[in-house]
């Protein structure tokens, strides 16, 4: 199983000098890959009494693709992840050719983890449709491969039209992968049926077990091999204790899990320097 880091986008700072020592201290240290989150806007609560979304206004979120442009030339093996882009609130082309220049700058290290999301106050603001995002999404990871492989795609969906165009330069990797993220049973669906991995949020446990057995019979119902779809799990270092590390990281492998990620937000750390800190911490306790 391969281990990598959640990129601490609320706690890193605006400091370019922090982002890079962040990068280059988790590829010293071994680590597989790294995943930022995505939102491009949030709600000022201010205005909003009744908000009960986790992020809002003053929650600091860097740019994937441009984060990632910046930390390739910075780094030169370790995977760089979205997890996730919130893919029905931009335009699919302007992804695939985002996603396509990171590809080729990195030398082919993107995974490419996308969402539907849940705030549709970025949806109304970037101008597109929030009830309809998670059909639109299935249509979308179709025209990403195209554009991903073809260097002249004619697509005629239901949301998108493309006569005899194509992007250049192509990624490296042709396609892309595209990772799930979500929870609710059409997003294991479109996982078990589309996708190249998923992205579980919760413990180890028998409710873990349940999913993947859903995610791997959609596979199948699908006419695929269920283990040619990667798992990402996630640690959050903050709610556990460091002699539960080994345990919990094995217990994810022994669930089929492919990949894990440590997420060091919200445990208190003051600095990009103590996250840097706590990835060492984390590794030595799991090596």
């Amino acid at each position: 199983m391969k281990i990598g880091v959640v990129f601490p986008q609320l706690e890193i700072t605006q400091d370019p000098i922090a982002i890079r020592d962040y990068a280059q201290a988790a590829e010293g240290l071994g680590y597989a890959h790294i995943l930022s989150y995505d939102h491009v806007l949030g709600a000022d609560t201010r205005v909003r009494p009744d908000w009960s979304g986790p992020y809002s206004h003053t929650s600091l979120f860097h740019e994937p693709f441009v984060l990632y442009g910046y930390l390739a030339a910075l780094t030169q093996r370790i995977e760089l992840v979205t997890g996730v882009i919130i893919l029905p609130q931009r335009q699919t082309a302007l992804v695939a050719k985002q996603a396509a220049e990171v590809d080729v700058l990195s030398g082919g290290r993107l995974r490419l983890g996308i969402g539907i999301g849940w705030n549709e106050v970025e949806y109304q603001a970037l101008g597109e449709d929030f009830h309809n995002r998670g059909k639109r999404s299935e249509e979308q990871i179709a025209v990403l491969r195209a554009l991903f492989t073809e260097e002249s795609v004619t697509f005629q969906g239901r949301w998108h039209t493309i006569e005899a165009a194509g992007i250049n330069p192509l990624p490296v990797q042709r396609p892309i992968p595209i990772w799930l993220g979500g929870g609710s049973e059409a997003t294991l669906r479109r996982a078990g049926e589309i996708g190249d991995g998923w992205f579980p949020q919760m413990a180890p446990d028998e409710r873990a077990r349940e999913a993947i057995a859903r995610l791997h019979a959609h596979a199948r119902a699908a006419g695929r091999n269920p283990s040619a779809i990667g798992i990402e799990a996630r640690l959050n270092y903050g709610a556990t204790r460091p002699d539960d590390w080994p345990r919990i990281v094995a217990a994810w492998e022994a669930l089929g899990a492919t990949h894990l990620a440590v997420n060091t937000m919200g445990a208190g750390l003051a600095s990009p320097a103590a996250h840097i800190e706590a990835i060492r911490r984390f590794k030595e306790a799991v090596a």
